[in-house]
């Protein structure tokens, strides 16, 4: 069945094509939930509340362009509103986590497997895992994130830096590089 087809059955209110929907494409978007969740339930919680988004929205789907970036869209969207939420807790970090050291070398190595990567960036603070996925992941402009977040472009930029140095120093002290 094309997407354009289950869309349809979808908007109908099929609610097997519904469950197809989910199972289709459930798996890839919560690989997105994970990278801004800071628990396996809220990530659960994300995607099922981005799932009953996308099923009110898909009338909106205009066709155009890619129905997995659409609903990619809404999902980190939904991931953002719960961050919004929460924003008290976004850009306040332990005195223990926020020790870092400057930006030396902008790599990591292959060695480094997704799953090691996605464990790495669920240790670090929420502030600074939201930027760096929205920055380097999602390829939001730090103009764009700064907007979403209702930060100053500057801090985006900041808070990227220091994501990425304590991404760099957890990476070396695992011996993974």
């Amino acid at each position: 069945m094309t997407n354009e087809q289950l869309i349809k059955k979808c908007l109908d209110g099929n609610a097997r094509a519904q469950k197809l929907l989910y199972e289709q494409f459930g798996p890839k978007l919560m690989g997105v939930c994970f990278r801004y969740a800071t628990s396996g339930e809220e990530a659960q919680d994300l995607l099922q509340d981005g799932f009953i988004k996308i099923f009110e929205k898909l009338d909106k789907y205009s066709g155009i362009g890619s129905f997995e970036g659409w609903m990619r869209r809404i999902i980190v969207n939904t991931a953002l509103d719960n961050i919004r939420k929460n924003k008290k807790f976004l850009l306040h970090t332990d005195i223990d986590d926020a020790d870092y050291k400057l930006p030396s070398n902008d790599f990591i190595e292959e060695r480094l497997a997704a799953q090691d990567l996605l464990k790495i960036l669920q240790s670090i603070p929420l502030g600074y895992k939201t930027i760096f996925n929205l920055y380097a992941i999602e390829g939001y402009s730090h103009k764009e994130i700064a907007e979403q977040l209702n930060i100053t472009t500057s801090t985006s930029k900041s808070q990227y830096s220091r994501a990425k140095a304590l991404l760099r120093d957890k990476i070396t002290k695992l011996n993974l590089t």
